[in-house]
């Protein structure tokens, strides 16, 4: 992979290369300025726009105008739809689940079902010993073709890494039930305007923060592991040719 195709990781993708570099940037890993506006702006429409009016109706339409717009104009401009394309799905079942309802504060029970979908997910892997975490990262940076044993137990083994990848997949479970925490109470006392700003900071704010302090566990034991690994490679092909010399 070049370096111009690893620069364009985002989100848990981007600590793949924690350890090999050390221009990690957290804006990038984020998706960048424009990411973070395009990911924000329909949360922040939908709120004002409810807050203002309270017209969910409205407030609908204009939300989902937005958010075609924002696939049609990376069409127009020839970028990469996809992002835009997953946050169109992610904001049209949070639309149509609010539209269903009737209630504005449904446009965040979607969001509530992923996050404790993550909890459930990361604390089974936990209990399982094999960090989520690590599994998705190690998955992104080395594919497994084939003998999966072999690569599980390859980083599982690295007794410095394996306790990095299993304090961040704790963090990250820390960051889904926090938001839980504080956001499910202003649902339940059906506090739109101060549900929708919660939503919004403990949103991309948290990711930053979580990617971030991710990097700073992972990167020093990840670089070990790479530098471990890049040496047994480089010594494999000597001792091969040592062997067929000998016979």
């Amino acid at each position: 992979m070049s370096e111009t195709e690893t620069k364009k990781r985002t989100g848990i993708g981007a600590l793949a290369d924690a350890g090999g570099t050390d221009d990690f940037s957290v804006i990038d890993a984020i998706g960048g300025p424009r990411g973070v506006v395009e990911s924000m702006l329909p949360g922040v429409v939908f709120v004002v726009m409810f807050v203002i009016t309270s017209d969910l109706q409205l407030t609908i339409g204009v939300s989902a105008a937005l958010a075609v717009l924002q696939v049609i104009i990376r069409l127009c401009q020839r970028q990469s739809v996809m992002g835009a394309v997953s946050g169109l799905l992610a904001v049209g079942i949070c639309l149509i689940w609010a539209w269903n309802s009737h209630e504005a504060r449904n446009y965040y029970m979607f969001g509530f079902l992923t996050n404790a979908f993550y909890i459930v997910l990361l604390t089974i892997s936990l209990i399982a010993r094999v960090p989520g975490l690590g599994l998705v990262i190690e998955f992104i940076r080395t594919l497994p073709t084939e003998h999966f044993r072999a690569w599980l137990a390859d980083w599982r083994d690295d007794r410095a890494l394996n306790r990095a990848y299993t304090i961040i997949t704790a963090l990250w479970i820390g960051v889904f039930s926090l938001r839980l925490v504080v956001q499910v109470p202003l649902y339940l006392g059906n506090h739109v305007g101060w549900l929708g700003t919660a939503r919004l900071l403990m949103g991309i704010p948290f990711w930053a923060l979580a990617i971030w302090a991710s990097y700073l566990i992972v990167a020093t034991p990840m670089h070990r592991h790479k530098t471990m690994a890049a040496e047994r490679s480089e010594s494999m092909p000597k001792e091969t040719s040592e062997t067929e010399e000998r016979h």
